[in-house]
């Protein structure tokens, strides 16, 4: 959601920020079990867009704004009142959903995830790790819901790991997590 506003607002300069995440409509889209999820925004596709290097900056510039992260916060409580859900963010287990029955804080040395994210962009991982850390140093001292884990989250360092290997870790700490909740209180 972040991305999207971030995206509307590089189009639409002249709106603030907080009306843009006050008016848009979101939507995750995803025709069979096997297909990526799509991103809709305001009846639009925006699921490649939102990936670009611009919108990732300006993403993290738009969080930092109270009032985007008033209106997306209760924009995401409510989308995940309507399911199961499985959802990621720098938030999600500390503001949107700190009651979830999961929270797992994934994490990586930072010359792992600008390697990652390079090979996602056709980047230079140089690059992508300076601008990595100044949105790590923005992102984790803002006033406004910093990134760190969530009380009771689990700490996941993903270094070294493949994408399916760390799903298949989650999923054991989701499986683990579960079968808790079925058995109750003790």
């Amino acid at each position: 959601m972040y991305r999207c506003v971030a995206l509307l607002a590089l189009e639409r300069p002249a709106t603030p920020p907080t009306e843009l995440a006050r008016q848009a409509n979101f939507e995750i889209r995803a025709a069979s079990a096997s297909e990526a999820p799509r991103v809709i925004c305001d009846a639009r596709d925006v699921t490649d867009a939102i990936r670009s290097p611009e919108v990732s900056e300006a993403a993290s510039r738009v969080a930092a704004d109270p009032g985007v992260r008033e209106a997306l916060v209760a924009k995401q409580r409510e989308l995940l009142s309507r399911g199961d859900w499985v959802a990621e963010g720098r938030d999600v287990g500390t503001v949107v959903a700190p009651e979830a029955e999961l929270k797992v804080f994934l994490t990586a040395e930072p010359e792992e995830r600008a390697r990652r994210r390079a090979a996602e962009l056709g980047a230079d991982p140089r690059i992508v790790l300076a601008e990595q850390a100044l949105r790590d140093q923005r992102d984790s001292t803002r006033e406004h819901s910093p990134l760190r884990p969530a009380e009771g989250a689990v700490v996941l360092d993903t270094t070294g790991l493949s994408v399916a290997e760390a799903v298949e870790r989650i999923a054991e700490l989701a499986s683990a997590a579960s079968k808790l909740e079925q058995r109750g209180p003790e």
